[in-house]
């Protein structure tokens, strides 16, 4: 899959831009905070119809417009496709493929996979387990609609039973039924989470080595609890502990994903260069699991990917994108003329595939590659 061009129209600080890529490397140069990463933004929301900052869609509009626009040409197994979304504060964001409408966002996710390595990944290492169930959620909606509806299912019916606790409702009924919804999509997710993490791990470890030069064992594990009588009968079970807290304490909700290296917690041990190690090998193991079960190449958005790593990593990291057939389009942000040069010169495919543009207070120059 690849984009051939974007246009955009007050999105963030960018008033307007027009964009032809390359279908390998398109690399944008600056200072920070002159647009860089919008731009990242605005591939990402066309692939996820929201920022991967979390801002809400009316902080995506500039200043003082009152609306923002975003057009996407992109080709996918085989035929052009168009993707457009307009945003305007206070109002339902239009999102639309091939000039017709969704019905449902959630239709979306998926068709036009993305994969992005940005400096807030340091979080999904050192974060809360949020972070990193929302890292395993995303890779596997992508792939599995039905997974999808079964954590929009499973959020709703946990909002439904909080609202009751901390109402200190005591409807028996009400809980049972929430319960048993929580138990139906609480065991699928449970179980595709467990299959991908594991297919995840087995990516992953390679690509660590390869970064990393051996210097480390670097693993991931699943942690999640069992019920052996059910979900639904444990937390009929707690509902009085439950009550007390105000909120539900069992369920995937509570899971998370172990990150170690030699066998230590990465979050408490790790240096910030193994950890910018940890989250690149791991993004690069997310493309590889999306590639396969979708039979797409995602876009690659690398940003600002080379902060806090040493040179011999920087080059490993470049060597495996630009040796292998695995990744296809590639986007890279960076301050350093001369360090995307030297980056671009370790990728064979991008002497004859390669476009660069200045940025500067959200206008994007080419310049000469």
């Amino acid at each position: 899959m690849l984009i051939n061009s974007l246009r955009l129209s007050n999105f963030k600080n960018i008033a307007g831009a027009q964009l032809d890529f390359s279908p390998k490397i398109n690399c944008f140069l600056g200072d920070n905070g002159m647009g860089k990463s919008n731009l990242l933004d605005a591939l990402y929301f066309l692939s996820f119809c929201k920022s991967f900052t979390g801002a809400t869609d009316g902080l995506l509009v500039r200043r003082g417009e009152d609306f923002a626009a975003l057009r996407g040409m992109y080709f996918r197994r085989g035929l052009d496709e168009e993707i457009t979304a307009g945003l305007r504060p206070g109002s339902r964001k239009a999102f639309k493929r091939g000039g017709k409408a969704y019905q449902r966002l959630a239709e979306h996710i998926g068709a036009f996979p993305l994969v992005l390595l940005s400096p807030a990944d340091m979080e999904l290492v050192g974060g809360e387990p949020a972070e990193r169930r929302r890292f395993i959620d995303q890779i596997i909606s992508q792939s599995d609609p039905r997974y999808l509806d079964s954590l929009m299912r499973y959020n709703s019916a946990l909002e439904q039973r909080n609202r009751l606790l901390r109402d200190e409702n005591d409807d028996a009924s009400l809980f049972d039924a929430l319960e048993f919804q929580l138990e139906m999509a609480g065991s699928y997710i449970t179980a595709r989470r467990a299959e991908a993490v594991a297919r995840l791990k087995e990516i992953f470890k390679p690509y660590y080595r390869a970064i990393s030069d051996c210097a480390e064992e670097a693993d991931l594990e699943y942690s999640h609890t069992d019920y052996p009588d059910g979900l639904a009968a444990h937390m009929a079970r707690m509902r009085t502990r439950d009550r007390a807290l105000h909120y539900t304490a069992s369920g995937p909700h509570r899971d998370d994903i172990v990150f170690s290296t030699d066998g230590m917690p990465v979050r408490r041990t790790a240096s910030q260069g193994q950890t910018k190690t940890f989250t690149t090998a791991l993004r690069f193991a997310q493309y590889e699991l999306l590639r396969e079960s979708l039979g797409l190449r995602p876009l690659l958005l690398l940003d600002d990917i080379f902060d806090k790593l040493d040179a011999g990593r920087v080059s490993r990291i470049m060597a495996i994108v630009g040796s292998s057939d695995t990744f296809g389009q590639i986007f890279i942000t960076d301050t350093n003329r001369r360090h995307l040069d030297e980056i671009v010169a370790d990728i064979p495919a991008a002497a004859e595939n390669y476009r660069l543009w200045h940025v500067e207070r959200g206008v994007f120059t080419p310049i000469e590659a």
